[in-house]
């Protein structure tokens, strides 16, 4: 018998099926359906499959000179260089062709917008600066890539990478011209990165889902606002000191006179969420039971569910929907407000704002406000196993390249995980 790792899970295989050569066939031929929508050259199709071959196979590092010294001399180290940090194939596409493929298989329920660090040394490597990065939980000099994540009962795949540039690295037209940054790269928030690479998926032939997020992109009402309006659901995690109107609160659009206001008026103050679900009280939350974990294993907890109406902070980036017809700004559109509150704890351990319809159950707006914590597996088979954080080279594309062929790896064990028995070669 042999043991092959795969997505974080040992799986006993016959050495008849699974001989190392039968399993290379299968990943040639994954990666000759993925690269070949990305790739115009055969040199270019076949260092790919290299490349997802050295990040898979053992060794600490996944670099490229310790990733084509495994290879032995099937790569040759030159040309493996230049397919990686300046080869004009699309990352995008590549990353398309392996959600396209792996997320009809997983059951996808949710995606999941984040970001994570990469610690760097010096101040070369394209966005590097001393910032604060979750991953870290501090200041550190890293940079910043934000991802979006389709997330199933049988796995995760990534839907999109983008390399957060601070407005210090947009403006200095050296460091841009060095790190080979495209003109066309201007500045732009974790938030609106975020929505770009839910708004390009969407388009993909991949099952759509809520889209659930922390804290950090919850909080950003202009966000929430174009994912309603492309017709995305959400599940967003938010903070108690965010206002909100309580359900029943109405909005007078007009004045006694009949004429239009240029801003609704409610009939009451806003006030923090957590302070309206302090007063709704314990005795306001419900017992539900819901599948969860990585084995479907029922979870049982208290929540508060109540609808409200979110209003428009100062820090806002985009303001409130308009009317057509007159420009003035509507009414705040009703949302979920949803706390989870433990049996015996003193306060919400969370909350989200969801704009699902009225009718969701109790059970699925719990399931999707706990989802989330699953990119964080990912993050770790993503980066302790594929080497997603080893990059050195300081090219913008390389970055992509690398992220891409990143996620081609994690595509292709996903795949070997979910079909372990494969028929004996003939």
């Amino acid at each position: 018998m042999v043991v092959v790792t795969v997505a974080g899970s040992q799986v006993e295989r016959d050495v008849e099926v699974d001989r190392p050569s039968v399993v290379r066939e299968r990943l040639e031929a994954f990666a000759g359906e993925v690269f070949v929508r990305a790739m115009n050259r055969p040199v270019q199709v076949r260092n790919g499959g290299l490349y997802v071959r050295g990040l898979i196979e053992d060794g600490a590092r996944k670099s490229l000179e310790p990733l084509v010294s495994r290879l032995g001399g099937d790569a040759e180290y030159q040309s493996m260089q230049q397919f990686l940090a300046d080869s004009p194939w699309d990352s995008g596409r590549v990353v398309q062709a392996v959600a396209e493929r792996v997320a009809p298989e997983i059951g996808v329920e949710a995606w999941v917008v984040d970001d994570t660090g990469f610690s760097k040394d010096g101040k070369d490597s394209p966005g590097v600066k001393r910032q604060y990065s979750g991953t870290f939980g501090k200041v550190a000099n890293c940079q910043i890539g934000v991802s979006l994540h389709a997330v199933g009962t049988r796995g995760t795949v990534p839907l999109g990478w983008t390399l957060y540039l601070p407005e210090e690295w947009c403006a200095d037209s050296a460091r841009r011209r060095k790190a080979k940054i495209p003109d066309a790269v201007a500045f732009k928030t974790k938030y609106e990165l975020a929505v770009e690479l839910v708004e390009d998926a969407w388009g993909w032939a991949v099952p759509r889902a809520p889209v659930l997020g922390d804290h950090d992109y919850g909080r950003r009402g202009g966000l929430r606002a174009r994912l309603d309006q492309a017709g995305c659901e959400y599940v967003l995690a938010v903070g108690p000191t965010r206002k909100v109107f309580e359900h029943g609160t109405t909005f007078a659009t007009r004045t006694k006179r009949g004429y239009v206001r240029k801003h609704p008026r409610p009939d009451r103050a806003p006030e923090p969420l957590g302070k309206l679900i302090a007063r709704l009280g314990q005795g306001s939350a419900q017992t539900v039971s819901f599948r969860d974990g990585p084995d479907g294993e029922p979870v049982t907890s208290r929540f508060i569910f109540t609808r409200v109406h979110v209003a428009r902070a100062e820090s806002d980036e985009q303001r409130g929907a308009r009317d057509p017809e007159t420009g003035a700004e509507l009414p705040p559109r009703e949302e979920w407000l949803i706390a989870e509150w433990p049996a015996g704890a003193e306060n919400p351990s969370g909350y989200w704002l969801s704009n699902l319809p009225a009718d969701t159950t109790p059970e699925r707006l719990a399931r999707l406000a706990r989802l989330r914590y699953k990119i964080e597996l990912d993050y770790k088979q993503l980066k302790g196993e594929l080497g997603l954080d080893h990059y050195e080279g300081r090219s913008w594309l390389g970055w992509y390249h690398h992220t891409a062929l990143v996620t081609a790896a994690h595509g292709f064990l996903t795949l070997e995980r979910l079909n372990p028995f494969h028929p004996r070669p003939a």
